[in-house]
């Protein structure tokens, strides 16, 4: 199959597996075509060499554009960080939709990273919707290369943040049973290689492989060695096993990652994910590296401030900034909120890139009015609304404590603070059309946090956050589906 494939689709290519598969396929003389909600995004990353196609897998027209004359498309999107029920049926529903684009299109193979999870035992909500994900892709599409990994170790990995978020900042951990559960890390170089030998190895067409690394390690221990590798002393101290919802929310708040991410991956810790079937290393000429190794490799990428992708990428539009490490460093917390509309997209823009105007903030507007007001003590400009035309933000207008960074019509408003806090601090509007005249709307707040007066000033808020966030996503779908009066 190798000679003859020439065109490969990529979905996910903003985030961090896809964003360093992309270059390494273009090395390789394959065609790229990227589907991307922000095209912009990807522009900027990608200049030269690579197709983009603008839409996104809840979306089936846009789908059909992107597969057109495709070869091999590789999935690799899923909505980790949605709330509650939502993500599982989304996950689903993109799912069904890209194998049903791609069987149309007579693509002909489609390559899945998924997740580890024996499936003879009961599995987490994030492992089962991973494993929900790769059987609809097998049983309405194309031949499936599915690969089954559990932490994926690399600079700016999600799992890898949590460890150093963990490690870094707590010299006593709390562990609890979950830290003792088995896992088999892969470094992310081995990943990214068995995803270019999937289109170049006609013997994996139609598998599922698990791969993972050299080594098996407790969680306990995975934290144990980032520690030594980083010469700090670090203490675990026990909880007892009636105490799993403590040890659980100790671990969101310690993780320094967003709750919505951070949340799915803990949960997981309950099952063991090392593997069971080891045909992966008779098909594919890898070896791969042990834990400690990928360690000491994603810590010295972030010495030498050449962290290639970070998993916030996706997630945090407007600052894409290649080969940098910024976020590595200093780390990006955040909170967000998702819910879906019974309106276009368009309209839902309208409600929220109308916020700070004649509206004003929409809901809790005393709350904001506190907030400028404890600027203007602390020596802030306070708040002011520069938007020259209601409605229609500009890049550098002010909108109340905030200016706007970025606007995408019809798609993204992001707001970066303009009052004295310890950081930089960002407010977004994402609505995204799901098909059938929905959308799928993101509010999210951004922290870079300077020092732990930042880390402890985010904490003191997040309260305040989860109320203003819930309380604006449900406020502009309720602006979104009124009728306008007759």
């Amino acid at each position: 199959m190798t000679g003859d494939i020439k065109k490969v689709l990529i979905t996910g290519a903003t985030g961090y597996i896809g964003g360093r598969l992309v270059p390494r396929l273009l090395e390789r003389n394959y065609e790229v075509r990227c589907l991307a909600r922000r095209p912009a995004a990807l522009e900027e990353r990608f200049p030269w060499g690579v197709e983009i196609v603008e839409g996104n897998v809840l979306d089936p027209r846009s789908l059909e554009r992107a597969m057109a004359g495709i070869d091999v498309a590789y999935y690799l999107v899923h909505s980790m960080s949605g709330q509650g029920p939502l993500y599982p049926r989304l996950d689903e529903e993109a799912a069904r939709n890209f194998a049903r684009a791609a069987k149309a299109a007579e693509v002909r193979r489609i390559v899945y990273l998924g997740a580890l999870g024996s499936p003879h035992r009961p599995l987490s909500p994030h492992l089962a919707s991973r494993h929900a994900v790769g059987q609809i892709l097998r049983q309405e599409g194309p031949p499936v290369v599915e690969f089954r990994a559990a932490v994926i170790i690399g600079s700016g990995s999600l799992s890898f943040e949590m460890i150093r978020g963990i490690v870094e900042r707590h010299p006593v951990i709390l562990s609890g049973k979950w830290l003792k559960t088995l896992c088999q890390p892969i470094a992310v170089r081995d990943v990214l290689g068995y995803m270019i030998l999937a289109i170049e190895t006609p013997a994996c067409e139609g598998r599922v492989f698990e791969i993972g690394g050299a080594s098996v390690h407790s969680y306990e221990d995975m934290l144990s060695i980032y520690a030594r590798r980083r010469g700090l002393k670090r203490w675990f101290l026990p909880l007892p096993a009636v105490f799993p919802r403590l040890f659980a929310w100790w671990l969101e708040m310690a993780a320094a990652v967003p709750l919505g991410y951070a949340r799915p991956l803990i949960q997981s810790l309950k099952n063991a994910v090392v593997c069971e079937d080891f045909s992966a290393l008779r098909v594919f000429p890898i070896v791969p590296l042990d834990y400690e190794t990928a360690v000491r490799y994603a810590l010295l990428r972030i010495k030498e401030g050449s962290v290639e992708t970070n998993w916030t990428d996706s997630i945090f539009p407007g600052r894409v900034i290649p080969n940098s490490d910024v976020r590595a460093k200093q780390g990006l917390v955040c909170e967000e909120r998702f819910t879906e509309i019974a309106a276009p997209a368009l309209k839902v823009f309208g409600v929220y890139s109308a916020i700070g105007g004649e509206r004003g903030w929409i809901f809790a507007g005393w709350l904001w009015s506190l907030r400028a007001f404890i600027d203007r003590l602390a020596g802030g400009a306070g708040a002011k609304n520069e938007v020259k035309e209601p409605g229609k933000p500009l890049p550098g207008d002010a909108v109340g404590l905030w200016r706007v960074e970025r606007v995408d019509s019809g798609r993204l408003l992001l707001l970066r603070a303009k009052m004295k806090i310890p950081g930089e601090g960002w407010f977004l509007f994402e609505s995204t059309a799901a098909g059938n005249y929905r959308t799928i709307l993101r509010v999210a707040a951004y922290l870079e946090p300077r020092g732990l007066w930042g880390h402890l000033y985010w904490s003191a808020l997040s309260p305040i956050h989860k109320f203003l966030l819930g309380g604006l996503a449900r406020k502009i779908g309720e602006i979104s589906v009124e009728k306008p009066a007759t």
